[in-house]
């Protein structure tokens, strides 16, 4: 596609400015549209000694899922944007999804560049409960960051899924976006700001991606829209094509989608998260062997006279 689509552009900085405008973190407080019992807001201390304070959005489960879904985030990082998803989960899957590091209710104020440091500050996110499996989701700017998480955590991540990735080069949209936003960068809200120098900086990174992709352990897949204008489908096989990984990369291209699978109906994003997770199977997947008698009886004296 060559054409940028205005219309997502234009709600997404509009998003900020209203935030900005009436003092709230998020675009819209979507979790608050459901009981605390589904979807929660939890707060928790960021990895590595930073010592920030992150926020994110959680489905509260009394007992553990088999499997629990971690969610990093693109830009701008708001996690409200999949409470909709999270309300959906069956009750046999948990889910979180977090702000990351410098957007909507994490610390800290400043922006976070590094995508390493924002690896070690997320990754106690993959702390799992007894006999629970990870999924670990990086979602556009997050594939990256959470390739880094899979690779420093390789007995932590059970799956890693790079959801529509962004990978160092734009859509025509994202680089308008990124070009408008340069030039406003003193007056736009900060998650907006943060989000400009984020995808700007990104490129010079991108090396530190592919020597996690190449070290990931866990089975890995992409998920991206065929209609992606803000990270084009092309860039995203490329890099499949040209990384070499421990196992082939599992690649899922979801016919009309666009950038934010999230931002629409729940069914068919969670479809394509659920193909990622194996197959349970049963403990005891095996039949009784038929007995049959040796040869010796099988013509005993009373069986020939029988059949004579």
């Amino acid at each position: 596609m060559s054409r940028k689509q205005p219309k997502g552009v234009l709600s997404m900085g509009w998003a900020c400015i209203e935030c900005a405008a009436t003092g709230r973190t998020e675009h819209a407080p979507t979790s608050d549209d459901y009981p605390d019992t589904v979807v929660r807001r939890i707060r928790f201390e960021a990895g590595g000694g930073l010592g920030w304070k992150l926020s994110a959005i959680a489905t509260p489960r009394a007992r553990p899922a088999p499997w629990k879904i971690v969610v990093v985030t693109g830009a701008p990082s708001w996690a409200e944007y999949w409470a909709p998803a999270l309300a959906a989960l069956p009750a046999d899957r948990e889910m979180v999804v977090v702000d990351r590091p410098g957007y909507a209710g994490s610390e800290p104020v400043e922006y976070v560049g590094d995508i390493e440091v924002q690896a070690q500050a997320l990754a106690p996110l993959l702390e799992a409960r007894g006999g629970q499996k990870v999924l670990l989701v990086g979602q556009s700017y997050g594939a990256a960051i959470a390739s880094i998480m899979a690779e420093q955590n390789p007995r932590r991540v059970a799956g890693l899924v790079l959801l529509s990735g962004y990978f160092g080069q734009s859509g025509p949209t994202a680089r308008w976006l990124v070009r408008l936003g340069s030039r406003l960068l003193r007056i736009i809200p900060r998650d907006l700001r943060h989000a400009v120098l984020e995808v700007s900086g990104q490129p010079g990174q991108l090396g530190r991606l592919h020597h996690a992709l190449a070290r990931v352990r866990a089975p890995v897949h992409v998920v991206h829209g065929d209609r992606d204008d803000f990270a084009p489908i092309k860039i995203a096989e490329a890099l499949v094509a040209s990384v070499p990984t421990r196992r082939p990369i599992r690649f899922q291209r979801v016919a009309g989608a666009n950038h934010f699978m999230n931002d629409g109906p729940v069914e068919p994003l969670l479809a394509a998260l659920e193909a990622c997770i194996p197959a349970r199977r049963p403990w005891l997947d095996w039949r009784l062997p038929q007995w049959r008698r040796p040869a010796w009886l099988r013509l005993g004296p009373w069986e020939a006279h029988a059949r004579a």
